[in-house]
């Protein structure tokens, strides 16, 4: 089952993984990690991500991500129904497909660069800056879960450029 807080409800391990749909959308279980469940679902984001590069090259990196931002819209979806909140804070899918788009559009793959990026992400994410917030709060459904941290990783990525041609 699941724990109420004051604020929502926080599923725990055995209610995560009794469908795949919510392993997916919780991020194999990172998104019930509290405080921060965006940030440990960030962290276990990159994690995968130097695991993907192993076994996909670059050039189809364009096809993994579009089917898991295709998963990411049926499973934020389905989970959102049953938790009745469309967007909720456990469900990390949307930021690890939405930082896993930044890693591989990074200016250069530099460690430095990984962690300025995971640091900007984070940032735009949480804060929300427009048009962001108004898609957030406009868009529903699994798709819209997933379009705002994808807007977040546009954001990001306009800001590391940016730093990259000021070194």
């Amino acid at each position: 089952m699941m724990t109420s807080s004051s604020t929502s409800l926080r599923p725990n391990l055995a209610w995560i993984y009794a469908k795949p749909w919510r392993i997916i959308a919780f991020g194999m279980g990172s998104g019930a990690i509290y405080p921060a469940p965006g940030t440990w679902g960030t962290l276990w984001a990159w994690a995968v991500w130097l695991l993907v590069l192993q076994f996909i090259p670059l050039g189809a990196m364009s096809l993994f991500l579009g089917l898991a931002f295709a998963i990411g819209v049926w499973a934020c979806q389905l989970s959102g129904d049953e938790l009745g909140v469309s967007d909720h804070g456990g469900m990390v899918w949307d930021e690890a497909v939405a930082f896993w788009l930044v890693l591989w559009l990074l200016p250069t793959p530099a460690w430095w660069m990984q962690g300025l990026a995971f640091g900007a992400f984070r940032l735009f994410d949480i804060i929300k800056p427009p048009p962001i917030r108004f898609f957030d709060q406009k868009v529903g459904g699994g798709f819209g879960v997933m379009l705002d941290d994808i807007l977040a990783a546009g954001y990001s990525l306009l800001f590391l450029y940016l730093v990259a041609l000021w070194l």
